[in-house]
């Protein structure tokens, strides 16, 4: 029963990297077909998710109280489908940016899920190789759908849409497998919340500001020097790097802890100096590995921080959801 809960927790953490970072091969493409409309139009279409994504995130207190467990998991999935595949059937970019809003919305109600889980239903001496496993998974995520997108792109720019449709495989794991408990939403945020949490949730502010630098400026920029194809296996390596980094995690985290804090940083700053040095081919392997590395070491560092916070509290809080802790 573990077994199953694990791969149902993992398999809503496998899409919650895809919200953005999936579609942003098929920018160029998507960009030739509104010529007319301002890079920046195009450029929404993989970071406004990630501005609803946070909206969302600040009422999921209130989700928690009035929804148990599953069913807010089976509305965000079913959301995440029909927001994400059904952009395939629209052709103006304002209903589309309306279809990426809907997309956040989606990933925002699951979100919090995908790492909270971990720390509610496992022990805390599990918890830094799970939330390394959750953001390898992430990552692997990111693989599967940065390629899939890619190559359907390569047949209509809509089609690249088609690549949420895996959210359906989560929807029926959920289904079958996560318990449909309720679990305390707590009073939203308080000054007790910023103050216990403020350094993870500072850092992975910056964290996620940090990685959609990328996704939403690499396809367009490197088009010069990659084709297409070329551009969506230079983002596909980034998430086969930051997904071995997350597999790695767990013995990273237990053989240098003190030194962990400062290897996210230092790759993403080594990652885009590297990207701003030059537009060899070169540069841009060199950067995107190195901005994979740090988000591979990055998300899952400030979980585990927050996890073990989390189990020092008199409260159990988890991404702004207080619940009493789960009793093994």
């Amino acid at each position: 029963m573990k077994r199953r809960l694990l791969l149902t927790i993992l398999s809503i953490s496998l899409l919650t990297v895809m919200a953005g970072a999936a579609i942003a091969p098929a920018l160029g493409v998507i960009s030739a077909n509104f010529s007319g409309r301002s890079p920046l139009l195009i450029q929404l279409i993989v970071s406004l998710p990630a501005l609803f994504i946070i909206l969302t995130n600040l009422l999921f207190p209130l989700l928690c109280r009035v929804m148990k467990t599953r069913t807010l998991a089976l509305t965000g999935l079913t959301l995440y489908v029909l927001s994400g595949a059904g952009a395939f059937f629209v052709d103006n970019i304002w209903v589309l940016l309306f279809m990426r809003a809907l997309m956040g919305v989606s990933v925002g109600m699951i979100m919090p899920l995908s790492t909270g889980l971990l720390a509610y239903y496992y022990p805390p001496q599990e918890q830094a190789s799970l939330m390394g496993l959750s953001a390898a998974m992430n990552q692997m995520g990111g693989v599967v759908a940065t390629f899939l997108a890619g190559m359907l792109a390569g047949i209509s720019w809509n089609c690249a849409f088609l690549v949420y449709l895996l959210g359906l495989i989560a929807i029926i794991l959920v289904a079958l497998f996560l318990p449909n408990e309720r679990l305390s939403g707590g009073s939203g945020i308080s000054l007790w919340l910023l103050k216990r949490f403020h350094p993870s949730v500072v850092g992975m502010f910056l964290v996620m500001i940090l990685f959609f630098i990328y996704p939403t400026n690499f396809a367009l920029s490197a088009s010069g020097i990659l084709s297409g194809t070329g551009v969506t296996l230079v983002m596909v390596g980034l998430d086969v790097v930051a997904f071995l980094v997350g597999l790695m995690f767990g013995a990273l985290m237990h053989g240098c802890s003190r030194a962990m804090k400062y290897l996210a940083p230092l790759g993403f700053m080594a990652g885009y100096l590297c990207l701003a040095s030059g537009c060899s081919l070169t540069l841009l392997l060199a950067g995107s590995a190195l901005i994979g590395i740090a988000n591979g070491i990055g998300v899952p560092y400030l979980n585990t921080i927050g996890s073990f916070v989390w189990n020092f509290s008199a409260h159990n809080v988890v991404n702004g959801w207080q619940c009493p802790r789960r009793n093994s």
